[in-house]
């Protein structure tokens, strides 16, 4: 179902509003650039500054725009078990392919308690449920174990695997088979986790350079070994400029750049700095993105 470039779309901002017009064109772009998968409301999309009416909206424009082409995997997490139940629920009437739910952030639950999170929405949410587990942004980290308990699930698909541990897919595929989907979370190490067991990553790099992440997916899962990793060493600074400072200020600068957006965040974010910019626009550069 889910595989190969999924691209965490970031979220257009005009005079501080969602651009509705600008948001769909870039999701018709990415399709069109051979995306694999989108996923709205993300991290990258900034959903812990969007309203709760602006994150439904976006979900519904992602859905409408992609037009059933390829899946959409709604972000619909929250460190509320109701308020992701909530979200969960419109994104199943929307017409979503997946939720995407992260671990909840700042609460700190157990492992009892990530399991019991899960499970409710789970149960309450008639919908593909993707494991989001990223401890740099949450400060949880679900175990393999807890993992494995809730893919017994029927409607617990997979994982985005943000743990930057390369012997973590190879770990779940010994404990739930290789048919729970194994999605990277970070892009530079996006063919080594594929290597351990992954089929594709979530990406932000994707969202200024989507048909060289989906050519590089594509060329992995065909066994052009060589071409993925030609793409691998052209995108490895690109990837890096992503992250120099806190994304999505870095990647929404890139796409402002190709005229897909305007550089705006919400606070407490703030716009790149001049120095990231730089960067940015050099990576972008070498990586033939921006001529």
């Amino acid at each position: 179902m889910l595989y190969g470039s999924i691209v965490a779309l970031l979220t257009p901002f005009k005079n501080g509003k969602v651009d509705e017009a600008a948001f769909q064109s870039f999701v018709e772009w990415q399709v069109a650039q051979g995306t694999h998968g989108l996923v709205p409301c993300g991290t990258t999309g900034e959903s812990p500054t969007l309203s709760h009416e602006e994150h439904n909206r976006v979900i519904e424009l992602c859905i409408e725009a992609a037009g059933g082409k390829v899946p959409v995997v709604a972000g619909t997490g929250s460190n509320s078990t109701e308020e992701a139940i909530s979200l969960t629920r419109h994104a199943k009437q929307a017409g979503a392919t997946a939720a995407l739910v992260v671990t909840p952030y700042y609460n700190k639950p157990t492992q009892e308690g990530l399991y019991q999170h899960f499970k409710a929405i789970h149960d309450a949410a008639d919908l593909p449920i993707v494991i989001y587990n990223i401890p740099g942004r949450s400060v949880v980290d679900m175990s393999v174990a807890t993992m494995a308990r809730l893919a017994k699930l029927p409607n617990i698909i997979g994982v985005k695997d943000a743990t930057a541990d390369l012997a973590r897919p190879a770990r779940l595929v010994n404990e739930v088979g290789p048919d729970f989907i194994q999605l990277s979370g970070e892009d530079a190490t996006a063919l080594a986790f594929n290597a351990q067991g992954g089929v594709g990553c979530i990406s932000v790099t994707g969202n200024i350079a989507p048909a060289q992440c989906a050519a590089m997916q594509n060329a992995w899962r065909n066994g052009d070994y060589a071409t993925a990793f030609k793409y691998r060493d052209l995108l490895t600074p690109l990837h890096d400029s992503m992250f120099v400072e806190t994304s999505p200020a870095p990647v929404k600068y890139a796409a402002s750049l190709l005229g897909k957006s305007t550089d705006e965040v919400r606070l407490p974010l703030v716009a790149a700095s001049e120095n990231t910019r730089t960067i940015v626009r050099e990576a972008m550069t070498k990586a033939g993105v921006l001529s």
